[in-house]
């Protein structure tokens, strides 16, 4: 009985299952931890959701910024870009039933000893005070008015977190920061612009796990969304999304050991 984290998937389904045989994951014993990300940019999406969505009693998922954007696509409000790969979801005949399902995964979870969050926490939050505010999220997400949260998602303002922060300003603030960031500023305010390597980072900059004094210093932080810092593995954060979309690699982490597993993989996309 083994319980496994991969990093984002982002529609390569062809992998995702290749390294599960590797693994040999057995679903009547095995867990999954997924990263988010599930959907966009590989060519298969709705295959993967669909493997998610039938082995939900073994995988527990949080949301990345690929998921929101195909829930808020398929609500009339997302800009559908070029590199997008979501028509296959948004006209499945059970698509509908997917992306309900979807948007009621949680943004954060913690148990077993480690939390998993897509991109990154705050330093100002700890564990269980930033579970609390993603369950904000969720309540939003899942609840009635989940139409007019993501018609109001997009967005890189407010940047930095107060906890006087209300209504659409306060949860976007937190899905910006669990499934879009990678740096900030000494004193913990979001940059949302850089997407490159560590090396490369201005110098006014530090990734979100680096901040002294960060309050969920203590918990080992899984996490996935930025692939090129390619793996980086300590004993608190386990960021493991090793860019299977750009011909990186997919990677898995067996919790109970932290033996790593990795699948070579095909570049479905070029890396502009």
């Amino acid at each position: 009985m083994a319980s496994y984290a991969i990093g984002d998937i982002q529609g390569c389904f062809a992998p995702f299952q290749k390294l599960l045989r590797m693994i040999e994951f057995n679903p009547g014993k095995d867990s999954l931890w997924l990263t988010g990300d599930l959907v966009n940019r590989g060519p298969e999406s709705l295959e993967v959701l669909r493997w998610v969505y039938s082995h939900q009693d073994c995988v527990q998922t949080v949301l990345g910024n690929h998921d929101l954007h195909l829930l808020a696509v398929a609500e009339g409000f997302g800009k559908v870009h070029a590199s997008d790969t979501l028509l296959d979801v948004l006209h499945a005949a059970d698509g509908k039933v997917l992306l309900d399902w979807l948007r009621c995964q949680p943004l954060m979870i913690a148990g077993d000893g480690y939390a998993m969050v897509h991109a990154g926490l705050l330093p100002e939050w700890t564990i269980d005070r930033a579970l609390d505010l993603a369950e904000e999220v969720e309540n939003e997400l899942s609840g009635p008015g989940y139409r007019e949260f993501l018609s109001r998602l997009y967005g890189n303002k407010p940047t930095r977190w107060s906890e006087e922060l209300r209504g659409v300003e306060r949860l976007r603030l937190i899905v910006n920061a669990m499934t879009r960031m990678r740096l900030v500023t000494r004193d913990g305010e979001m940059d949302l612009s850089f997407k490159g390597e560590l090396a490369d980072a201005p110098a006014n900059l530090l990734p979100w796990f680096a901040v002294e004094r960060r309050r969920s210093q203590g918990t080992p932080i899984i996490c996935g969304h930025w692939s090129a810092l390619g793996l980086f593995v300590t004993d608190e954060i386990l960021a493991i999304d090793t860019g299977c979309l750009w011909g990186g690699s997919l990677t898995a982490l067996r919790l109970e050991d932290r033996q790593l597993f990795s699948l070579e993989c095909q570049a479905y996309q070029a890396i502009a």
